[in-house]
């Protein structure tokens, strides 16, 4: 062939782990190109030669055909000196460039691996751990960048011959796949319980394991990023055993469906409602956990989210998931393998130990899992998926930052649903889901995944990040840190975690409701309304503060959020038999009963007044009931809206106390009547607001707003008075998007 002319380009984005050099061999041979492509520390290099209108086609196609999880940015292109070249090559990945990466979160098996999976002649018939360039682990597996096999858990398997050559030839789809194996080189399962005893053998272990699930037994089952407990689904004894051992009373448990029917979904729909794009996020290649209203009647056990009208439901993601559920045939309870509140269990005698008292037997593998990601979850809210929490398949989340910083940061998110966000130059990163910041064990993951970001990504914080509570765990880890130290309010973070999204918006009134955070006054806020801008926030509005009669214990006791309100307005709760007498005298003297206008401790109160829920056994349940008891429309109540002392315009709640107590009422219709008001109540003061401010566009964001009832009410409320509103799309709103908030926020104020 003879060479016309020669191009170069750079590549950066999400370009390793995901097939791109084979992708670029093919293309290249596809246009009669020479030259080569190769890895470099984050990023590709390639360099064709050949005839002008190839190389326009080759550079059109680097983009617009790339593979479905590549996400390649155009870093550079330029014409390039003629080399003397035979053909195309895919060369050694170079080492010493500077870091780049972008580090893929794990995959669902693709369609490709899973018509060899269920063929009978196929190598790799049934085999547990298939994969290809195009799905597997990713980030649970990879030790450092490049993305080489060396360099992943994956290390410790040697090839077999027939893997081998399909490692090393071009023209196979698995091409450098590093998670590359069979049943001859590859992880193998092994079941134990005391009745059994140790199963080594892969097809016997899942054999024995299915068993033990349809003889209602609970089994603890190595995954992708951690241990999932599983049960029968439609087993009312086990689950309910499930539920006290764990423990876990009340909080929904998550079910995996068989992957059934023509698109998969025949399953899920005879359980629960499925529209369309909640059929397209339970199909996506995340596998996340989707929140779907369930049918009526309902084919599962009703233990699996007692008091609600959704589940969360999710498809088989690995192939030893598909082989379970498909095997089992039903739908199976698939929880986090993990002692409620702590991050996912990963390591097999650390799940065996901790897991003893819960799980009747084990389902084990023998490929290391390097980090834990429990599972995402979404729920769709105003027609549109929106994130409650990131994990396997959409972690770590990458964003593009509007502005340059000066210095790397390190975010360390709230206490709760707690996340960690690594930023620098112009890019951020924030970590999966590490959990509630309460426990030794999420202590030491939490400062794993700080190190592993650091550690991938070969960029060292300069400064750290921290909320301005200064009890929360992450912010004594901010302190000890050594690094110069930032703090952010907490609703100031969640305001600025919405507008991030959106940069090009230049003002925000955001909404911040959610439970309780540190406000800039000392107070416990969280039903706030912030004027201005990332950096820049005004406090305009609020509602009517009242104390919380013992202080953090309110959060798991909402009767105590119910006497606040009705303490505080000079209203009786009748039938109440709580001796609250010492409660009372130290609430009257303001003993450990700190100021609040958190709207989320307004909605444990409803619930509380309602009788939807008085004691929680975990973080939301009143809200989640309180929303899913809504029946009808309703008129709202005014809260009548006035200016404070501190010229903050400020709602007060105390008419809707008598309707919450209105026994002549059902309570689908008082909580209907809560939702209404509040919803009203976030207009009246945008109103206001826009006749002193001029116009903004709103935000909603915080906890409260993952309730679908409030935020669609809201959203119609607004729209038809004519404003332009906006909800977060990949950051979650609630607690999960404080640390993303804490590095808009701190770069805000330095614009």
């Amino acid at each position: 062939m003879r060479a016309c002319e020669a191009q170069r380009w750079r590549l950066t984005g999400r370009v390793q782990g995901v097939g791109f050099r084979p992708f670029v061999f093919h293309l290249a041979q596809t246009h009669g190109l020479a030259g080569w492509v190769r890895n470099l520390a984050g990023e590709v290099e390639i360099h064709a030669q050949g005839e002008p209108h190839a190389l326009t086609r080759f550079a059109e196609a680097l983009l617009a055909n790339a593979p479905p999880l590549a996400q390649p940015v155009l870093a550079r292109h330029g014409p390039a000196a003629l080399q003397a070249l035979a053909g195309f090559a895919i060369l050694a990945s170079e080492a010493g460039v500077p870091m780049q990466a972008h580090l893929p979160p794990d995959a669902s098996v693709c369609d490709d691996c899973l018509r060899e999976f269920v063929d009978p002649r196929d190598r790799r018939y049934r085999y547990p751990f298939i994969n290809c360039t195009q799905c597997g682990p990713r980030y649970t597996l990879i030790t450092r960048l490049p993305y080489d096999r060396t360099h992943t858990a994956m290390a410790g398997f040697a090839l077999c011959p027939a893997c081998r050559a399909e490692y090393e030839n071009p023209a196979d789809r698995r091409f450098h796949a590093e998670p590359l194996a069979c049943p001859v080189c590859g992880p193998q399962l092994q079941f134990f319980s005391e009745d059994t005893g140790v199963i080594d053998d892969t097809a016997q272990a899942l054999d024995a394991c299915v068993t033990a699930l349809r003889a209602g037994l609970i089994v603890a089952v190595k995954g992708v990023g951690g241990y999932h407990l599983l049960c029968d689904a439609r087993h009312d004894t086990a689950i309910a055993r499930l539920r006290k051992l764990k423990p876990r009373p009340h909080k929904p448990l998550a079910v995996m469906f068989p992957f059934s029917g023509e698109d998969g979904l025949e399953q899920v729909r005879a359980a629960a409602s499925v529209h369309a794009a909640a059929a397209e996020l339970l199909l996506d290649v995340a596998r996340p956990i989707v929140l779907l209203e369930k049918r009526a009647p309902f084919p599962l056990s009703t233990q699996l989210a007692p008091g609600l009208n959704e589940i969360g439901a999710f498809l088989p993601y690995s192939p030893l998931h598909h082989l379970l559920a498909s095997d089992f045939g039903a739908a199976l309870v698939a929880t986090s393998g993990n002692i409620s509140g702590e991050p996912v269990l990963s390591d097999n005698l650390e799940a065996e130990s901790r897991l003893a008292p819960v799980a009747d037997a084990f389902l084990h593998h023998d490929r290391p899992i390097l980090r834990p990601a429990d599972d995402s979850v979404y729920r769709t809210i105003a027609r549109r998926p929106r994130p409650l929490r990131l994990g396997r398949g959409t972690a770590p989340l990458e964003l593009n930052l509007p502005f340059t910083l000066a210095q790397p940061l390190l975010a360390v998110g709230g206490h709760i649903k707690s996340t960690v966000a690594l930023a620098w130059s112009q890019r951020m990163v924030v970590s999966p889901h590490i959990g509630d910041l309460g426990t030794l064990r999420s202590l030491e993951v939490f400062e794993q995944v700080i190190d592993d970001l650091q550690q991938l990504y070969q960029v060292r914080a300069e400064a750290v990040v921290c909320d301005a509570h200064p009890h929360y765990a992450s912010s004594r880890y901010a302190q000890r840190s050594g690094l110069p130290l930032r703090r952010v309010y907490h609703h100031h973070a969640h305001a600025s975690a919405l507008a991030g999204e959106t940069p090009e918006i230049g003002t925000w009134l955001v909404f911040t409701w959610d439970g309780t955070g540190y406000g800039a006054d000392g107070t416990l806020w969280g039903g706030e309304a912030l004027l201005g801008a990332p950096g820049a926030w005004q406090r305009v509005a609020s509602f009517r503060p009242f104390h919380l009669p013992g202080g953090d214990m309110a959060a798991r006791e909402p009767w105590r959020s119910a006497f606040a309100l009705c303490w505080e307005a000079g209203v009786e709760w009748p039938g109440h038999d709580t001796d609250t007498a010492l409660l009372h005298a130290a609430w009257s003297k303001r003993l450990n009963a700190p100021q609040s206008s958190a709207v989320g401790r307004l909605f444990d109160a409803a619930a509380a007044l309602t009788g939807i829920n008085t004691h929680s056994s975990f973080e939301g349940q009143g809200p989640m009931l309180l929303e899913a008891a809504c029946q009808g429309e309703a008129l709202p109540v005014a809260l009548p809206l006035t200016r404070n002392r501190s010229h903050l315009w400020e709602s007060d709640w105390s008419p809707l106390l008598p309707r919450l107590l209105d026994k002549q009422r059902s309570v689908g219709a008082r909580a209907a009547l809560f939702h209404a008001s509040l919803a009203q109540g976030l207009l009246e003061q945008a109103r206001q607001v826009r006749a002193e401010h001029g116009d903004f566009c709103v935000g909603l964001t915080g906890g409260v707003f993952q309730n679908r009832v409030l935020t669609e009410l809201v959203l119609h409320r607004l729209a038809q008075d004519g404003f332009d509103a906006r909800l977060p799309e990949r950051i979650p709103c609630n607690d999960a998007g404080i640390s993303a908030g804490q590095i808009f926020e701190l770069q805000g104020r330095t614009v």
